[in-house]
């Protein structure tokens, strides 16, 4: 059965933030709160843990898997980032924006598209998704909590309690943040608008 924690949304408490890491460094799949809506999350060096993401969401790598990173610097650890992108990056970070990026080495090769060697990247504007990647100290493996057949993500907590609660280990209630996922921009050759969301994609000089 999953823990259930009420984080507050503004000023995360320490204590749960801490035992939600602790959760997530010991194997676990957490749901959390981000900007956009809430998500799945586990270690990015946890095979298991990921594996058990790809089942509840009934995907597969194909589908990009988002590294969300606690500020910029720690995503370009992750990606490679030349000026120009930096400079892109940096205008829509944090915010509710999914970079699909080439990955380093610093990547495990598993999480990665099969094909593309790329992997998505995000800076949340969230404070307990931000407290959590604090604590953490690297990045969280992540993507949008939607489940098969749904149409849009899940928003409201207890919802998400009476579906997860036997599949997840923690479940961060941290109100309500929306429903609307993140607008995916390919950076990896142009900069192409691969879904919109809730970022605005104007930033990036791109419409409809």
């Amino acid at each position: 059965m999953a823990q259930f924690f009420v984080v507050h949304p503004e000023n995360p408490q320490s204590r749960l933030i801490r035992e939600a890491v602790k959760i997530v460094r010991d194997g676990g799949v957490i749901v959390y709160p981000t900007d956009s809506c809430y998500a799945l999350g586990c270690h990015l060096g946890d095979k298991g843990a990921m594996e058990r993401i790809l089942a509840i969401r009934q995907i597969d790598v194909r589908h990009h898997l988002t590294l969300v990173c606690n500020n910029l610097s720690e995503l370009s650890n992750y990606a490679r980032v030349d000026n120009a992108q930096y400079r892109l990056l940096k205008a829509a970070t944090p915010g509710s924006y999914t970079f699909i990026l080439q990955a380093t080495k610093e990547v495990p090769r598993r999480t990665l598209h099969p094909k593309r060697s790329s992997i998505g990247l995000r800076v949340p504007d969230h404070a307990i998704a931000l407290a959590l990647l604090e604590e953490l100290g690297e990045p969280m493996l992540s993507c949008t909590l939607m489940l098969p057949g749904d149409s849009e993500p899940l928003c409201d907590p207890y919802d998400i309690r009476d579906r997860l609660e036997r599949s997840v280990d923690l479940i961060i209630d941290g109100g309500w943040c929306g429903s609307e996922p993140t607008t995916v921009i390919d950076l990896t050759d142009s900069v192409e608008l691969i879904r919109r969301g809730k970022g605005d994609p104007a930033v990036f000089g791109l419409d409809d």
